[in-house]
């Protein structure tokens, strides 16, 4: 078993797709001509947005994620080369700021954001494993 997507729904693939490439420098993998559907560049995983329409052609039932509304259970983690200076170019890109970059206990710096859905975003350091537990 291995984890191949994490799917957000969203209510404008092209805007989110879009952010993520200014806030964060992420690169576009693929977008379905019906602009219902991307993917994100990010390593072994792949960040895919899905239109809300989605959600019923699936015959599911979520929560909507909301930029105004209390951010739902989850979020996604990026790790850039320097969190500081990605927390930084983020909010020039549009995040909303939530818990500026601080160092953990266990040496791992850590901030939060929230994406134009209302979607929390960690931005993390690589942990070392050497240091943990």
């Amino acid at each position: 078993m291995k984890l191949g997507y994490t799917i957000i729904y969203v209510t404008d693939v092209p805007a989110t797709v879009a952010f993520y490439e200014t806030a964060f420098e992420l690169k576009q993998r693929f977008m379905h001509d019906s602009k219902t559907y991307a993917e994100m560049e990010t390593g072994a995983t792949a960040l895919a947005f899905a239109d809300e329409s989605a959600i019923e052609l699936n015959g599911l039932a979520v929560a909507p994620n909301r930029s105004g509304a209390l951010a739902a259970a989850w979020e996604i983690c990026l790790i850039p080369d320097d969190v500081l200076t990605a927390f930084d170019r983020a909010i020039e890109g549009g995040a909303t700021p939530v818990a500026a970059p601080q160092q953990k206990p266990w040496g791992q710096t850590v901030a939060y954001l929230r994406d134009l859905n209302g979607c929390i975003v960690e931005l993390a350091s690589e942990i070392d494993g050497d240091n943990v537990g």
